[in-house]
């Protein structure tokens, strides 16, 4: 029997991330890029010079976009403070969504999105580092009992900052990001700026993941205020489970970009369990680990990863193909947990005090 095609659209290119998620559409087999739309189509130019995206299916308007297009999944990369918004613009045209991480703004946005879905449609939450081999491989080892009961996480996340890079990770230069700085909605708190929003979800998204779901019962955050911008560049969170401590820490500063050079400190996750450890460093294909018989830490190699879990577009395609649930960091469950902590984390650093969940 011969296996449908779907035909995808992008929509709002308010993130960067959208010109790496067209291209693995167009790389996929059997995926149509039925077109693309920004309300800006200055921003569209790049992506469809890079990826060789005809002009006749680029769209200023969504509406015209959906309408003439007619696409089977739509790829939404709108501001943090806008996916809300946009999940309930585009929602009722009937399409799948998946929604570039964070999640929402706030908790009660993220449960605005999922109720505005037509009935029988997925929405998918897309946290990058879901597909990052070393990543997997923690939460295989995790999973199969290695370590024992997980009661520790601790990631480090970030980045130089996220102006300098575009699509594909092509770098910028210090004076293109020195103008951009200023009219970036990553820098402007109304739009959902600051590295505590953009970075916090992976942490607690992919530390909900290797702790089953867990919630903490409290959660404490504190944020830098840099001089002369509105949102922060360094945020520390701990919250509290009833098993134990996690902490989850951003960055936009780093002195590499852990993509091309791990910086110090590293960028990734340690666990602990009750029997053992596991460290796993962003884009690393091989994990280290510690356990009670083997106490000296050894390393345990990372595959890879393959069809259909290479990237989140082969992923959602193969899981509609099949009418199978989303698992893992993209599926509701597990990132509505990671948002009520960064809600609260948000409302911490706010107060300035423990925030109960």
């Amino acid at each position: 029997m011969k296996r449908k095609t779907w035909k995808i659209a992008g929509i709002n290119f308010d993130h960067f991330h959208m010109g790496d998620l067209l291209k693995m559409a167009i790389e996929h087999p059997r995926v149509e890029l039925a077109g693309i739309s920004d309300e800006q189509p200055e921003r569209m130019k790049d992506a469809m010079r890079m990826l060789g995206i005809p002009r006749e299916r680029s769209f200023s308007d969504y509406r015209e976009c959906m309408e003439k297009t007619r696409p089977d999944v739509v790829i939404l990369c709108p501001a943090a403070s806008k996916h809300g918004e946009w999940v309930k613009k585009v929602a009722p045209f009937g399409a799948h969504l998946m929604v570039e991480k964070p999640f929402a703004a706030s908790l009660k946005e993220a449960d605005t999105m999922v109720k505005a879905m037509a009935a029988g449609k997925t929405l998918m939450i897309n946290w990058p580092l879901q597909w990052v081999a070393s990543h997997c491989k923690a939460h295989d080892l995790v999973a199969s009992g290695l370590i024992g009961e997980v009661l520790n996480v601790w990631h480090f996340g970030g980045n130089r900052g996220p102006l300098w890079h575009g699509a594909d990770k092509i770098e910028k230069t210090p004076g293109q990001v020195a103008r951009e700085k200023p009219g970036s909605w990553f820098y402007k708190r109304a739009h959902g700026g600051g590295s505590l929003l953009d970075y916090l979800g992976y942490g607690t998204t992919l530390g909900t993941w290797y702790q089953g779901g867990r919630r903490p019962l409290e959660v404490t955050a504190i944020t830098d205020q840099p001089s002369g911008l509105e949102v922060d560049e360094h945020s520390i969170v701990v919250a509290r489970y009833a098993h134990g401590l996690s902490k989850f820490e951003t960055r936009w500063g780093t002195f590499s970009d852990p993509w091309t050079i791990q910086p110090q400190p590293r960028c990734g996750f340690v666990i602990a369990g009750a029997d053992g450890t596991i460290s796993s460093w962003d884009y690393d294909d091989f994990v280290t680990v510690q356990t009670r018989r083997k106490p000296r830490p050894y390393p345990v190699r990372a595959p890879a990863l393959k069809a259909p879990s290479q990237n989140p577009v082969q992923y959602l395609i193969d899981r509609l193909d099949r009418g199978a649930p989303l698992e893992g960091p993209v599926s509701i469950p597990i990132s509505r947990v990671g948002q009520e902590i960064v809600d609260a984390a948000v409302r911490s650093a706010r107060l300035k005090r423990t925030i109960r969940l």
